[in-house]
């Protein structure tokens, strides 16, 4: 892993105060946040965590197509759920109000306004078909294919034989002739050509203000010090700087240029760039399969920091005391489902038990096994098996199948056919016939239990344990898997145990 050179905090600041500092996430109202969005909004929480600053919430919903009435929502319930909570925006509001796109129309509209008055932006008058000739002409002449600038020093009666014509036009900023320089965060000093960068559309023809429009001026307004994003927005960067510095002229905003920072991509299967058509990429398939929010955030910390060489686990509480922007990998991260899953896997074995079991409960429920608010009696079952499963899960879901057995009523009680078919076969009539006699009058507790059984199956009957207790185990949880077999008749209770050995054994019986 390659980092940059140590820097001091001043270098990162700019001069500022760190309680100055001022960043932003900017999510789409969609109803899907991916893995990639999550690592943005991470850093930038991260990074004004550790300086005291702020981080702004603010929803690009200008396009009225892509946006979900139950994606706002959505967005503001995720963030929260993983503990990314923002110091300004929607439900929490602030003094650069307000936070949605859509409800800033006039504040652009103004702005465009300005920057026409101010020579700084233009109408362009170009047809579609015009601008595709042009370009496809430079292109055969080896020349910069990108807008030449036709309508920048139209006359007055160029523009008005325009109009007639019934034209409508676009905006056009005007770019400096000149190259534009920055220092980015991550990746060091970037240079953009003038040449590569042609005068671009602030506004369609029919009034609709565009990204590189709404986001600099957000920023500008909202006094945003700092701006961690993704890599792939790299190459509009001099278009929005050039807008920053013509936005200061005509007085809008902080006048402040705010420092960039681009983040790698996230790479996923085939090393190919991590789409949101991707399975494992949305944020939601996390937290249906019952991953920790801290889990989770922790791996995708991974993705371009750490916070050592030799250590992968850390706190959301760590990683803001040592967190540094300029430490951030400039290369792009592959993100490894399985890494992520032992990442979570760690943080559950870190919880305390009483939190451990309190996190299962809501899926143990959506499954059915047990009611929102266990009874005191299941809570307690609960908290004794934790023990019993707490190093063996990766994830919070899996203890429907690891634990269901526990809390399931008789009648509802069923074994899964392809465990039944593998295991409780051959001997297993003789097994599950001997244990019933040897557990019918023990003391009932795990000691206990594994005596007995071991001596009437093992001892008694001559067998491997792997024969012996296999069909101990299947008849009890109804699976292969189980947490383990002498703890889990002891939480079962004896009735429920002996009832459920003699069911299986009726069952072979009945064959």
């Amino acid at each position: 892993m390659t980092e940059r050179p140590a820097s001091s905090d001043n270098d990162v600041l700019g001069g500022l105060e760190p309680h100055q500092v001022r960043v932003r996430f900017p999510p789409s109202p969609t109803g899907l946040l991916t893995v990639g969005n999550i690592r943005s909004a991470l850093f930038n929480w991260a990074f004004a965590r550790h300086y005291g600053g702020k981080l702004v919430l603010r929803i690009e919903d200008t396009d009225t197509a892509r946006n979900t009435d139950e994606g706002y929502q959505y967005t503001y319930d995720s963030l929260r759920w993983l503990g990314l909570n923002w110091d300004e925006g929607p439900e929490v509001g602030g003094d650069y109000g307000p936070y949605l796109q859509s409800e800033r129309l006039d504040v652009y509209a103004d702005v465009v306004a300005k920057l026409l008055s101010a020579g700084k932006a233009y109408h362009c008058y170009c047809s579609q078909e015009e601008l595709d000739q042009r370009r496809e002409a430079a292109r055969t002449a080896g020349q910069h294919s990108g807008y030449d600038g036709h309508c920048r020093t139209l006359t007055e009666e160029q523009v008005k034989a325009y109009v007639d014509e019934g034209r409508r036009p676009v905006v056009r900023l005007r770019m400096p002739d000149r190259p534009i320089v920055f220092d980015d965060l991550v990746r060091g000093e970037i240079t953009f050509l003038p040449e590569n960068l042609g005068d671009y559309v602030l506004v369609r023809a029919n009034g609709h203000p565009l990204y590189p429009l709404v986001n600099p001026v957000d920023d500008a307004m909202m006094e945003i010090t700092h701006v961690l994003r993704g890599e792939d927005l790299l190459p509009s960067t001099p278009r929005q700087i050039a807008l920053y510095e013509a936005l200061a002229e005509i007085g809008v905003g902080s006048g402040r240029t705010p420092r960039f920072g681009h983040l790698p991509f996230v790479m996923g299967e085939g090393n190919k760039r991590l789409s949101k058509r991707d399975k494992g990429s949305g944020l939601g398939e996390y937290m249906e399969r019952g991953f920790l929010p801290e889990g989770l955030l922790n791996y995708l910390a991974l993705l371009g920091w750490s916070i050592a060489e030799d250590r992968d686990v850390f706190t959301m509480a760590e990683m803001i005391e040592a967190f540094d922007i300029r430490k951030v990998n400039s290369n792009s991260a592959r993100f490894d489902p399985k890494k992520c899953e032992a990442i979570n896997a760690a943080h559950m074995r870190l919880l305390a038990p009483d939190e451990f079991a309190q996190r299962m409960i809501p899926f143990l429920a959506q499954a059915g096994v047990l009611p929102a608010e266990p009874s005191d009696d299941q809570l307690a079952v609960l908290q004794a098996a934790v023990p019993l499963v707490q190093e063996r899960m990766n994830t919070l879901s899996e203890s429907v199948d690891m634990l269901g057995f526990l809390f399931v009523d008789e009648e509802a009680f069923t074994l899964d056919p392809d465990a039944a078919g593998k295991v409780l076969t051959g001997d297993a009539g003789a097994v599950l016939e001997a244990s019933v006699k040897a557990l019918g009058d023990v003391e009932w507790t795990t000691e206990a239990i594994e005596a007995a059984l071991r001596t009437s199956l093992i001892e008694g009957l001559g067998l491997k344990p792997k024969n012996a207790f296999g069909p101990v185990r299947v008849a009890i949880s109804g699976r292969r898997i189980s947490p383990p077999l002498f703890e889990s008749l002891e939480l079962l209770g004896r009735e429920k145990s002996l009832h459920r050995l003699e069911q299986a054994r009726a069952s072979l019986l009945a064959d």
